[in-house]
């Protein structure tokens, strides 16, 4: 069986080893938004970077920053999907 192919994130976001991928899905509903995020790491017995969701302490503050970020750039998303009113659409 094939394996469906998914869009990629309309944006992405970094901080360090901090990232948050903003993801955008079309309906007949509208366009909705949702973001992910990873803490990178790396493992030094197998040589290797791995990804968690799990945060330290000393993650909170700069995640809390990228999730602002990402609140903004959804606000921004949103603004350009929104049909702009016309002065015509007025009257």
């Amino acid at each position: 069986m094939a394996k469906e192919k998914s869009n990629p994130p309309v944006a992405k976001l970094q901080d360090g080893c901090l990232n948050v991928a903003i993801w955008q899905r079309i309906t007949d509903k509208g366009v909705f938004h949702s973001i992910t995020h990873e803490r990178r790491y790396f493992d030094k017995k197998k040589d290797e970077w791995f990804g968690t969701t799990n945060l330290g302490e000393d993650d909170i503050l700069p995640m809390i920053e990228l999730y602002t970020q990402a609140y903004r750039e959804i606000k921004r998303l949103r603004g350009l999907n929104m049909k702009k009113p016309t002065f015509t659409d007025a009257a």
